[in-house]
């Protein structure tokens, strides 16, 4: 049997705690409920009344579909929001007390009622919607123009995600000519992504603004355009059809078009829209009334020589040079507009 001095010695060891490691990696589930926090914190909804109405989140949602519809059952706004029917029960019962909605019967079918938006509804939600747009535009006031893109783009793709669409059909998107803005956005993003993918200096990103410059200098819309693809208000990818022109001189050349500035952007990559961008090139080249269309690219742009390939276009010509701070081989592809 150990002595009491023995004893007093174990119970006087240190004991050890296991701190967490804050920087261990999170599993997904972590992730996205830490996401959830933030976001719900972020946007006011963790307060009594949203946005200092009387109003609770499901409430104010409830009543953002009254105010945007001409008429909805109990049936409906419980599948489209996903409510269990008796707790959108006594949320409705609760705003006809209030006077904020009515109903009637359907007339298709009088067993079932259809519920409207009344007038004093919709004062009770006109704050809410003041308040709500200028809490948005407060919490986008303080990012750029690109990242308040990059913001729409990453909530469009969680939307996209989760909302159990078929993954294997891509969203749609649409091509638009440029606009004010977009010769910038053309520039930035060229500069952004060659130098994370290719680790071009920024002497690219000096040439592109110079084409992109010339371009609108000389701009003539019925030999020239320019295409943007774009998808819930941002821009996926771009690309230039000009009139070709001697390097030397920049005299134009005759029946000669000339593609360029492709760009698709990494989360749009996969979609068809690099090869829709080319296509449509084709299709104004030939209205125009060119003969053929070029382009210059670089021989480690695997993925723009694939879609330049598939299109019929065939390489030319290929020759050494050192530009961006590397050495590379350039390369000239052509295609005949009078083929088939």
């Amino acid at each position: 049997m150990p002595q009491a001095t023995d004893w007093a010695r174990i119970e006087a060891r240190p004991v050890l705690t296991t701190i967490p490691d804050t920087t261990a990696p999170q599993s997904p589930i972590d992730a996205v409920r830490r996401f959830n926090r933030f976001y719900t914190r972020r946007i006011g909804v963790l307060q009594e009344g949203l946005l200092a109405t009387p109003f609770s989140l499901t409430e104010s949602r409830l009543l953002w579909e009254f105010a945007h519809r001409e008429h909805a059952t109990a049936t409906e706004l419980a599948r489209d929001l996903g409510l269990d029917a008796g707790y959108l029960s006594r949320l409705l019962r609760g705003f006809k007390e209030r006077g904020l909605i009515k109903s009637a019967p359907a007339p298709h079918d009088a067993r079932h009622l259809q519920l409207r938006i009344t007038p004093a509804g919709r004062r009770a939600f006109a704050p809410l919607d003041t308040r709500s747009e200028a809490e948005i535009s407060r919490l986008l006031a303080g990012l750029s123009d690109a990242e308040q893109r990059e913001l729409l783009q990453a909530m469009s793709r969680i939307e996209h995600l989760l909302n159990g669409t078929n993954h294997r059909q891509p969203p749609p998107y649409l091509l638009r000519p440029h606009r004010a803005g977009d010769i910038g956005w053309v520039i930035e993003r060229h500069g952004a992504l060659y130098a994370r993918e290719y680790r071009w200096d920024m002497r690219f990103e000096a040439l592109v603004a110079h084409i992109a410059a010339r371009f609108i200098e000389q701009f003539d819309a019925t030999r020239e355009a320019c295409w943007i693809a774009e998808r819930d208000h941002g821009n996926l990818g771009c690309v230039f059809l000009v009139q070709a022109r001697d390097e030397t001189t920049d005299a134009p050349i005759e029946g000669v078009a000339q593609l360029r500035l492709l760009l698709v952007e990494p989360s749009a990559r996969g979609l068809g829209i690099g090869a829709r961008l080319v296509t449509e090139c084709e299709r104004f080249a030939r209205q125009a009334g060119y003969a053929r269309i070029v382009l210059w690219t670089n021989s480690l742009l695997l993925a723009a020589r694939g879609i330049y390939a598939k299109a019929g276009y065939r390489l030319i010509k290929s020759e050494p040079h050192t530009s961006f701070g590397h050495a590379l081989v350039g390369e000239t592809w052509e295609l005949p507009l009078d083929a088939a």
